[in-house]
């Protein structure tokens, strides 16, 4: 009974799917988003030499920049127009939050509803303007010093202008890529940003499986290796999609209130508290910090002077921060647990959501409203973004720990799983409202046709 129960909601969702018109468009839409995406990683800055370009991603191997290729699809590694991708954007995003929940004025910008989110939002688009024009800069010098030493020039004719030119196309590209996350978040389906953050991580699973089943097939990878790696994968992403949607509703209830009969009946409502409530922040943070002197100690790489000692301190700093390193380990752990605590006191304030309750007459069971409510709220959510931040920790070191053993190259890490799944689900529920508002629309139109004809 319960298998023809489910064969018949399945085949009534698919009956729903080919009757939504709208959501087809907004798919197809999407997929067109996502191709030209895909199509820009591939054109490259005008005047690179790609000769160099294999070099400078094999010398760059284990730094930040191996991060930034894989939210990029790759065109970092390619230094494609898109080379920076939508990261400049997310790191000018945060700012802006940070900032609005400290500093007083952007705060009560905040509050002003929709006029103040544009304010913000404006900000936001300067402030990713204003990064991508200084990591263009930093970006176009170091391809110009790239290879000096070696004879092979990364840059075909150095200078002002070609970093001017840089500059321009990066600000350029990623500036398009925030409009087209816009125009998929408004007339396709899923928040468009994240979407292609996703598409170019998900572009480069066909050339790593390939790597790995190549080296099961030449043997330089053992096949029990493989199968640990793929049920590793698999378990991460059921324990992912589990988390992300746990949550803790805290009951909340409201004054009495007469009805059309007369009675007084009293309304109840959830304030649903997720358990990992920073998201994929303090993963993205933490490698940052953790790959950032690593990265410029490979830039700097023969230029460096040994017999000042220099040189060897920054051999050190390579192997004490390389993946898998016990050092690297813990501070990569203790960073991701420590941004947790902190984005999530950003981005949920007790007081302001005691202050509303209050305010809308709601109240906590058992809990005075005002400042109990506002203490039991912070020991509630602290209590579980302890949960979540050892999930976030977990999540992302396990699979680094087994890729340092294994030898695999870095793809399937942590943050690009947690971005992945995360993003797949939201979109499904997207997908899934849209089909419960046609299937209501139809319902609505029915019953106003029956109307009339009585």
């Amino acid at each position: 009974m319960a298998s023809r129960a489910d064969n018949i909601a399945s085949q009534m969702s698919l009956a729903n799917f080919s009757k939504a018109t709208e959501l087809r468009q907004r798919i197809w839409f999407t997929i067109g988003a996502l191709i030209v995406f895909r199509f820009l990683s591939f054109v490259p800055l005008p005047g690179i030499n790609p000769r160099a370009l294999a070099q400078l991603a094999d010398t760059t191997r284990g730094g930040i920049l191996d991060m930034f290729n894989m939210f990029t699809g790759g065109s970092l590694e390619r230094m494609s127009l898109i080379a920076l991708g939508v990261m400049p954007y997310i790191t000018a995003s945060i700012v802006v939050q940070l900032a609005s929940a400290l500093h007083p004025t952007l705060a009560a910008m905040k509050k002003e509803g929709s006029t103040g989110r544009q304010k913000l939002n404006q900000y936001t688009r300067y402030g990713t303007v204003f990064l991508c024009s200084i990591q263009g800069w930093f970006l176009a010098a170091g391809l110009e010093s790239f290879g000096a030493a070696s004879g092979l020039a990364a840059v075909i004719d150095p200078g002002i202008a070609f970093r001017l030119g840089v500059v321009i196309s990066l600000v350029g590209g990623t500036m398009f890529l925030l409009w087209l996350g816009e125009q998929i978040t408004s007339r396709g389906i899923g928040n468009g940003v994240s979407l292609i953050i996703m598409a170019g991580i998900v572009a480069q699973f066909p050339g790593f499986a390939s790597n790995l089943f190549e080296g099961g097939r030449t043997g330089s990878i053992s096949p029990a290796i493989i199968i640990g790696f793929i049920l590793m994968v698999v378990v991460l992403i059921l324990i992912i999609s589990f988390v992300e949607r746990a949550q803790r509703r805290l009951l909340i209830q409201y004054p009495k209130r007469a009805t059309q009969r007369g009675m007084m009946q009293a309304d109840r409502s959830h304030l649903p508290l997720k358990l990992n409530t920073a998201g994929v922040i303090p993963p993205i943070f933490a490698s940052s910090l953790l790959l950032l002197p690593l990265t410029i100690s490979q830039f700097a790489g023969n230029s460096v002077d040994t017999e000042t000692g220099f040189g060897g301190t920054i051999v050190a700093l390579n192997q004490y921060l390389a993946h898998g390193q016990p050092l690297y380990m813990t501070l990569y752990a203790a960073g991701i647990i420590f941004f947790a605590f902190f984005y999530t006191a950003v981005v949920f304030n007790p007081e302001e959501t005691a202050e509303n309750l209050k305010k809308n007459g709601g109240f906590i069971p058992g809990i005075r409203p005002g400042k109990r409510t506002e203490e039991y709220l912070d020991y509630v959510l602290t209590r579980i973004t302890v949960v979540g931040a050892i999930y976030l920790a977990l999540v992302c070191v396990i699979p680094e720990y087994m890729i340092a053993q294994t030898g695999i190259p870095l793809f399937l890490g942590g943050t690009s799983l947690l971005i992945v799944v995360n993003v797949t689900v939201d979109t499904i529920s997207q997908i899934q409202s849209h089909l419960l508002a046609h299937q209501y629309g139809d319902l609505i139109k029915k019953a106003k046709l029956k109307g009339r004809n009585r």
